[in-house]
């Protein structure tokens, strides 16, 4: 009989729901790259009243539609500034430079977010011929690092790049999750930038596909850099089933993912062997690493007797762990990770 993991790595983990499963068989199918799928119609112009913007485009994934953001906002050359962080430096393969032909300008933030002033020393406003073009900035909400950022900071970023004719894309990734926190609605975080990604896939239980938003003109110079790029899925409804049951049910149930993590963070920090980042949780992410002189570079080993007593995570990256709770991990499996944490670092310790 196969093993049950608690499986903490990813919320892309999640499996469909049995309503995602019945919507995806009955999903009534098309030609979308001739915009003839009644479903991805539909899926598109939900998406674009629930955040408040004039169009919508399926895209197969995060990565895909935060690329294609840049594709279509830069020219070759240009410049994007963002944080070191950001999962488009970080985790995307170094795709800006192989399809939008764009340079990266990073910085390390001072705190978990960037502030205006950091980005404003970056932006090239001068006219001089050895300088890039500024053509995009690029915001996260929720963050990479578990962390999200306050929508003032983004409305004051946000104002001072128009006034510069700089837009921003916002990879809002998580962005559901940031909602839940900041307690308002995606499109409030929504309204201050010029197009914003989020995943299907990340949290919601859908199978496949992210979405970008932004004004008409831009969503359809998207669709043609779509084409150029291979996103021209066809009969792609069935995935759009799935990602509406996502937007109009599961990502109600976000709220739930933050307590077991806020559960399962109190209990790996409880002991005082650890510290965690952000300092406390604020989605349903967090990232611990070693701080007693004893298990100080044991996080390798300590991810291995985990999956040993059957709860899955990721291999640390930079000496931090990442935990991620979501739908397909119940407040039973935390009381289950509770029971057999003091056998686990007893192993640790041995």
């Amino acid at each position: 009989m196969k093993q049950r993991y608690i499986d903490l790595r990813s919320d892309t983990v999640t499996l469909p729901t049995p309503e995602m499963r019945k919507a995806i068989f009955e999903a009534e199918v098309g030609d979308d790259v001739l915009q003839e799928d009644p479903t991805i119609n539909s899926l598109e112009s939900y998406t674009a009243r629930l955040l408040g913007k004039e169009a919508a485009l399926f895209v197969p994934s995060g990565t895909f539609g935060n690329q294609l953001a840049i594709f279509t906002h830069c020219r070759h050359g240009d410049e994007v500034v963002l944080s070191e962080h950001s999962h488009v430096v970080q985790h995307e393969a170094g795709a800006s430079a192989v399809i939008a032909a764009v340079q990266l300008r990073t910085f390390w933030p001072v705190l978990s977010y960037p502030e205006w002033p950091e980005i404003e020393s970056r932006v090239r406003k001068a006219q001089n011929i050895h300088y890039p073009h500024t053509g995009l900035i690029v915001l996260e909400n929720a963050l990479s690092q578990g962390d999200v950022m306050p929508l003032e900071e983004m409305e004051h970023i946000y104002r001072q790049a128009s006034g510069l004719k700089i837009p921003v894309h916002l990879d809002g990734a998580r962005i559901f999750n940031a909602a839940v926190y900041l307690g308002v609605d995606a499109r409030d975080i929504a309204a201050f930038a010029d197009s914003v990604m989020f995943c299907l896939s990340k949290g919601l239980c859908a199978p496949v596909g992210s979405l970008l938003v932004g004004r008409q003109d831009f969503i359809d110079q998207a669709r043609r850099k779509r084409k150029i790029m291979g996103g021209g899925l066809r009969q792609a409804g069935f995935l759009a089933a799935a990602g509406l049951v996502a937007l109009k049910t599961t990502v109600h149930s976000l709220g739930e993912d933050h307590r077991k993590a806020e559960i399962l963070a109190a209990l790996l920090t409880s002991g005082g062997l650890v510290e965690m980042k952000p300092s406390r949780t604020k989605i349903n992410m967090f990232f611990i690493r070693f701080i007693k002189d004893k298990y100080i570079g044991l996080e390798n080993r300590f991810v291995e007797i985990l999956k040993k007593h059957g709860i899955l995570t990721y291999p640390p990256e930079d000496g931090w762990i990442r935990f991620v709770a979501h739908h397909d991990v119940t407040f039973k499996d935390i009381e289950v990770i509770e029971q057999k944490m003091t056998r686990i670092f007893e192993e640790l310790s041995s």
